[in-house]
């Protein structure tokens, strides 16, 4: 596995996790993202890199790399390189060995099957044996982590996944475009009718009870209607700081995958 090159395209809360899962089996593990990027669960993504030169998830560290030498030296210590490429036109320089699509954009922004020897796509948006070799199912249910090799994963309702029943309201969005501002931090603890932060003076508040498990970072630019935060009602401070029961499946689809695929290409 030490020889095999991994580039995860998205370096949110799910990408993060099957770059955690994948680099904790010897992977090597190179990640692209943003310039700015809007990940919500910053305090689990290793492309909050981008904003802080480096951030560690459950003891593994991502490093901001600008350029092909800070990306080996970032491999030499043992660290996953994050770098800012939108198109992922590093891809080409790097001639990974797999690929994933992490971005988690419920479409497909660029992917193709000739990419690696091993392209996975997680989420609706690919279609396995067509634009990717392996579809990773998303969707909370039954069938989360499902590692589909013909077909596509079912498609996006637009509804988060409940958490002791509750949907949309635990979910934070932005009321109108602007900048966003923060008032509190993750790991607070917050009442329904708590104001988080305000989005160019205009407040967003609570509508549960919970946690503040995610929010962006402060001070971005976010257009109406987007997600910019998320409240755990469980109300357990750690689960900030640790994957998530999603990640951790989906990152176990992807792993299926990629051994699932390499056998099936050595026979």
């Amino acid at each position: 596995m030490q020889n095999l090159v991994v580039l995860i395209k998205g370096a949110g809360e799910m990408a993060s996790a099957v770059a955690h899962r994948l680099y904790r089996c010897g992977f090597q593990i190179i990640m692209t993202e943003l310039e700015k990027p809007s990940m919500v669960r910053r305090k689990v993504s290793f492309g909050n890199c981008i904003f802080e030169g480096s951030w560690q998830v459950e003891d593994v560290e991502s490093k901001r790399a600008g350029n092909l030498k800070e990306i080996r030296e970032a491999l030499a210590r043992r660290k996953i390189p994050v770098v800012i490429d939108e198109k992922c036109k590093i891809s080409q320089i790097l001639n990974p060995d797999i690929v994933v699509d992490a971005i988690l954009a419920k479409k497909n922004i660029g992917t193709t099957i000739k990419d690696a020897q091993i392209v996975i796509g997680l989420g609706p948006g690919f279609e396995a044996g067509k634009d990717v070799h392996a579809v990773i199912e998303t969707m909370r249910g039954h069938d989360l982590g499902r590692v589909i090799i013909k077909g596509t994963a079912q498609k996006n309702t637009g509804t988060p996944g409940p958490i002791q029943g509750i949907t949309d309201d635990r979910v934070l969005r932005a009321p109108r475009a602007g900048v966003v501002k923060n008032i509190l931090d993750i790991g607070s603890l917050v009442k329904k009718g708590d104001i988080i932060g305000s989005v160019t003076d205009q407040p967003v508040f609570a509508k549960v009870d919970g946690v503040l498990r995610g929010l962006i970072h402060d001070g971005l630019t976010v257009i109406a209607g987007q997600k910019i935060g998320d409240i755990d009602p469980r109300g357990q401070i750690d689960y900030c700081n640790t994957i998530s029961d999603k990640g951790r499946t989906i990152s176990g689809g992807v792993l299926e995958a990629i051994l699932f695929l390499l056998n099936d290409a050595s026979t």
